[in-house]
């Protein structure tokens, strides 16, 4: 099993240059053009990444959501950055599927007993709850 994960960690960026060459072949510079933006757009997508997470950490908080949702959300882009530095069309294609894949919006079993006491609302919203007492 060892070995068969090695022979495909090995295999990986062979099979990365191997398309470079192949594909740098076919188009030139139009391959070279596209490597420069695409990793400009990795360093762009990891910088708005850096500064937006503060942020949705905040919000994820301040809502009692779970703030695991907000770091694997991060966490994501910034890999997806990363592979998108690095020049080659086969990591392009992971990251853009990794950019694809939505974050599941299911509550965990904590954050079910956080979102029951907020849905017990009454029917009208003009109600104003209260106690009374009846003098005769």
């Amino acid at each position: 099993m060892r070995l068969l994960i090695g022979l495909i960690l090995l295999a990986f960026p062979i099979a990365e240059i191997w398309l470079l060459f192949v594909l740098g072949a076919q188009y030139g510079v139009w391959l070279l053009l596209y490597l420069v933006g695409v990793a400009l757009l990795g360093v762009q997508l990891i910088r708005e990444e850096k500064l937006l997470f503060t942020g949705r950490m905040m919000q994820s908080l301040s809502a009692g959501g779970n703030p695991m949702k907000a770091m694997f959300g991060s966490a994501r882009n910034i890999f997806a950055g990363v592979l998108l530095i690095i020049p080659g069309i086969i990591t392009d294609v992971i990251a853009t599927i990794l950019l694809l894949i939505p974050i599941k919006d299911k509550p965990l079993l904590n954050d079910q007993s956080l979102h029951t006491s907020h849905t017990n609302q009454a029917a009208n919203d003009d109600v104003i709850e209260g106690e009374f007492r009846r003098e005769d």
